[in-house]
Order: C-alpha cells, then structure tokens, then sequence
C-alpha cells in the first residue's frame, strides 16, 4: 500500500489545495499524532483538506489506490480511529471556519472545528447549541455520535439541533443531508456515527445560554459513595429543567478552592451546573449539602465558556487513554454496590467514572427520529475511563475498566451504549446490541451510501 500511495502522492498534491503529507515530509510526525498518546499510527498519506472538493479527491485516491481510510478530526477518539496503519489519513482539521447567523439563530461549523471554536464563536451572541464537555473535542466525531453534554437536559443532543450537514459519501461526491434532502442519509448521519462519508460542515440550532452560568461542586471521600450515589439518585429525579448534574468517581483537582491536603485524594463529587436563576440552583446545592454534608465545597456564577473548558486541563494532550461506555436506568441498590466496590481498585488518579443525567429535552425526541445509539427513555450515560501518564499506569487502568465494565453489565442495559465510548476494534455484537432495532435499516443506508465499507474505522455498521 505504502507503494502505490508513494506512486501517486504527487497527483494527489496537484490536485489537491491543501499540503500533502508522506512519511519523509517536514510536518508528518505532528499530523500523525492523537490526543491518544497511547495510539502511534503511521499513515502512508496524510490528505489535510482545506475544502470539500479536497475530501472529494481524498476519497477517490485512497479507492485508486487500495489504501484504508481513517478521518481525523478532533483526533479524540480514544480508540485511535482517526489514524491507519499504511493506509490514507483524511485531517479535516484545516476546515475549521464557524459562521455564526445571531437573527436566525444557527452556526455552519466546518467538519475540523473544534467545540472551543463553536462555543466561542456562537457566545459572541449569547448563544449555544448542546455538545460536549472537553473544548479539544472535534464537533464532527462528537456530534455524529450523539453528542451529550451539559445543555442536554435542556435542549437534548447535538444531533438534535443539527440542521443539516454536507457530506462526501463513499463515491467522492460532496452531498447535503437535511429533513428536505437526502432524509435517508440524514437520518442515518446522526447518531450513525462516521459510518456514512466525511462531514465537511455541520448547521446547527442555536440557543440562547450564558454568557454567565451557576457553578457548583461538592466532593466526599470514597466512603460516603454508596450516600453519595442514593442522595444524587433522589435529588436528579426532581432536577428543574434549567439544572443540571454530573456524578462522578474522581480525584479532588488541584484547584484554589480545594484545600491542599485533599488534592487527587481519590473520592465521589456532583458538578452542578445551572443555566437559570441563582436561587434556584443555590436550592439544589442546598439540598445536596444538607443531605450529604461534602467533604469540600464550591460555588459561584462562571463564564459558559469557562464551564466548556472546565475538563480541558485534566484531559490534556499527552496522556494514555482507554475508555468503555454504558447506559444505567438508575442508582439502584445493585448498581451502587457495583460501582462503590470497583472505584477504588483505579491506579491513576486521572482515571474517571462519570455518569451524564439524560432526560429532560433529550427524553422528549422519539425513539426513531434520529440514528442515536439508545434509549431515550430517562436515565445515565455512564463512562469509565482510564487517563494515566505512562503505558504502565495505562496497562493496569485498562485492565480496571475492563472488569468494572463486566462488573456492571448485568445491572446497566446490558452491552450496548453510546457509539462515541466503543473504542474496540471488532465488537459487532457491541454495536448491534446499542442500534437495537435501528441496525438494520442503517444497514441498509449503508449499503446504499457506502458498499464496500470504505468507512470501517468507526462502530461499524455493515452494510446490508
């Protein structure tokens, strides 16, 4: 492979507007990385698109030339999808322009923006659509996932906002998918994951958040988690709309308001977020702390997009990662049990369980409206994820998330969950079982979009 993409680097490059990178060229060894220290692909090529008709001529080159396909980004899949061994690497990172309309309340986001770069540009108006919770996270990979976050309660996923998106399927040819065009296709692209072409730009709804959100956190030691997880079980269950909370296994941050004995001391914490009046999320903090007195305790009025970047820093560049997802439909006694006996067996203190609330906006969308890989009846997203500075933390934290997963699967809904936390490679029964009964009819779309499943480095869908 590697021979025939040296063969014809030189057509790609005249025919392409932005650089093209081989093994030997100044710049390849940036391109090639991931946020993923522990994922170290060599592509033979590396296509960084500066237009749609570039992924156009990207895509027909790796076909001529028999090379495998990976899209890169944000470059956050934790899996390492957006990297190939010898084969063509397709960086969208140079198609990053955000254009924000304020009247009508949408922003085009090109396929290689980051989510900093859309919350930025859509707080110049007071406005913001529903993504994730790491502003290094591409919007591409995030959002034809699902994409969950803290405004999902409130205004549900970022493929429920999307409006529509322009495409190159498996042919090279640049298409645009919305409710009037391509519904199939469009249909299929949320939720579908990167399954269907390579998004080039995404419409979004915007809505009207911030500049100024409440801010609160409350962190207990490791042995109050089974009070912990039975007060936050009570308390989400009332959640108003405009609140909301992420329960979390973690390690107290380094942070000014955490005193210095209980740094990375290893503990539980609920990070509560409001987006409406002060005295109603100063209610729900005062709930929290009255029925579970915290160990430390935190809050105050934070930019919106202070609150994206919150995570940025414990999630940096750098690290070794692994990741397993699940869905829960409650804390129940069993769960607790689970969970309160597998937190503390984590070695690295970057290591995370985290559960996102779902309900709300996101339980009002029907089951079939978009590809999404879940139930939309209410409920947790849950993510262990192992964040470790060297290999050898990695080893023993992948290890942890693999048997908490285990552990976990007989009181959760079972193997499947959220397409954007099934970072292995050939786990079918994993992907059929979060599609349920939508696989076959993306099974279907595939096949009509993408045959020969050019598009395989995802939660594959194969195609009818």
């Amino acid at each position: 492979m590697t021979q025939l993409a040296d063969s014809g680097i030189g057509d790609l490059r005249r025919t392409m507007g932005g650089p093209v990178l081989g093994p030997h060229d100044p710049g390849y060894d940036d391109a090639r990385r991931l946020w993923n220290a522990a994922i170290d692909g060599h592509p033979a090529v590396i296509a960084r698109c500066q237009s749609a008709a570039d992924v156009c001529r990207a895509v027909l080159f790796a076909r001529e030339h028999g090379l495998e396909i990976a899209v890169r980004g944000g470059a956050h899949n934790p899996g390492g999808s957006s990297t190939v061994e010898n084969g063509l690497m397709i960086d969208l990172s140079l198609l990053n322009e955000v254009t924000v309309d304020p009247v009508a309340k949408r922003a085009r986001v090109g396929g290689g923006a980051l989510l900093g770069q859309l919350d930025a540009a859509a707080q110049e108006y007071g406005l913001a659509t529903p993504a994730g919770m790491i502003s290094h996270t591409g919007v591409g990979g995030l959002t034809l996932g699902g994409g969950m976050g803290w405004l999902t309660r409130k205004h549900g996923l970022s493929i429920d906002n999307l409006v529509s998106v322009a495409i190159v399927t498996a042919d090279g040819q640049l298409r645009r998918a919305s409710a009037g065009e391509n519904p199939d296709l469009f249909w299929a692209v949320r939720g579908g994951g990167g399954n269907f072409g390579v998004v080039t730009e995404f419409e979004f709804q915007l809505h009207e958040a911030g500049p100024m959100i409440q801010f609160g956190l409350a962190f207990w030691d490791l042995d109050r988690g089974a009070d912990v997880l039975r007060m936050a079980r009570e308390v989400i269950a009332k959640l108003p709309d405009e609140v909301n909370i992420v329960v979390g296994a973690v390690n107290a941050p380094p942070a000014p308001f955490v005193p210095a004995e209980y740094h990375f001391r290893p503990g539980y914490a609920l990070i509560v977020t409001g987006f409406g009046s002060a005295e109603e999320h100063a209610q729900v903090m005062d709930e929290i702390r009255s029925a579970v007195p915290p160990l430390v305790e935190f809050a105050s009025p934070m930019p919106y997009l202070a609150l994206q970047q919150l995570l940025d820093e414990a999630n940096a560049w750098g690290f070794h990662a692994y990741d397993k997802g699940f869905y829960l439909d409650d804390f129940t006694e069993d769960a607790i049990q689970v969970i309160t006996e597998q937190v503390p067996l984590k070695q690295s203190p970057g290591s995370v369980l985290l559960f996102y609330r779902l309900d709300g906006a996101y339980s009002k969308v029907a089951e079939d409206a978009t590809a999404f890989s879940g139930s939309r009846a209410p409920g947790f997203a849950g993510f262990i994820i192992a964040v470790c500075p060297t290999p050898e933390l990695l080893e023993q934290d992948r290890a942890w998330v693999r048997s908490f997963w285990d552990a976990l699967v007989p009181v959760s809904r079972g193997i499947g969950s959220y397409v954007n936390a099934i970072s292995d490679a050939g786990v079918d029964d994993r992907v059929r079982a979060s599609y349920g009964t939508k696989y076959d009819r993306l099974a279907a779309i595939k096949a009509t979009y993408d045959p020969d499943n050019i598009f395989h480095r995802n939660a594959n869908i194969k195609p009818a």
